[in-house]
């Protein structure tokens, strides 16, 4: 995880017996969505209880997965939670976390070649321009959809121009829908 910045360490949060969040970088009181969305970032953090400064980073993170899922954002297969709590007390418990964290890194990784390997892909090709239009179409309904994603985001160069309908996704959906006609004159004339 990526620091606050160079030589700052991580951000300190006090939680406070009220069960109220201090993000001490800002003077601000914050919510376990603001650190749900800095841990997205890689912003790294320790949280500490405000009154005994325990480190209780552990138990807050596992809060906002717990908030993630009851929220319906499951990634976590009901059988792996399973085969998870029968390893508490397991000889083999103390080696979890490595394996899990190598885990993880490891397909982060592969996420990362993944992508790499598609851009790669279309690079020298003709259709990279259209690859990469639909790409940040793609990503930007994808966030649309998401808690705080944006509801009209900004518009690919070269792309129609979305209507403004605040409320509605109607404007998006036009606006796509006319990309794609234009993407499909694109591909028919370079058929011929």
């Amino acid at each position: 995880m990526k620091k606050a910045a160079p030589g700052s360490g991580p951000v300190i949060i006090k939680k406070y017996a009220n069960r109220r969040l201090y993000n001490t970088e800002t003077s601000s009181y914050i919510t376990l969505e603001h650190l749900a969305a800095m841990t997205r970032e890689g912003r790294d953090f320790k949280v500490v209880d405000a009154k005994t400064e325990e480190d209780i980073t552990h138990n807050v993170l596992t809060q906002i997965i717990m908030e993630e899922e009851a929220r319906g954002q499951t990634m976590l297969p009901v059988n792996f939670l399973r085969q998870l709590i029968a390893l508490y007390g397991d000889s083999m418990q103390a080696m979890v976390p490595g394996y899990l964290e190598a885990s993880m890194e490891s397909f982060r990784r592969n996420q990362e070649q993944f992508k790499s390997a598609v851009e790669g892909a279309f690079a020298n090709s003709p259709f990279a321009e259209i690859a990469k239009r639909n790409m940040a179409m793609f990503e930007a309904a994808a966030s649309a959809f998401q808690p705080g994603g944006a509801a009209n985001p900004t518009p690919t160069p070269g792309a129609a121009p979305a209507a403004t309908e605040t409320g509605s996704g109607e404007g998006d959906v036009s606006a796509l829908k006319a990309e794609l006609a234009r993407l499909q004159e694109k591909i028919e004339k370079l058929g011929k």
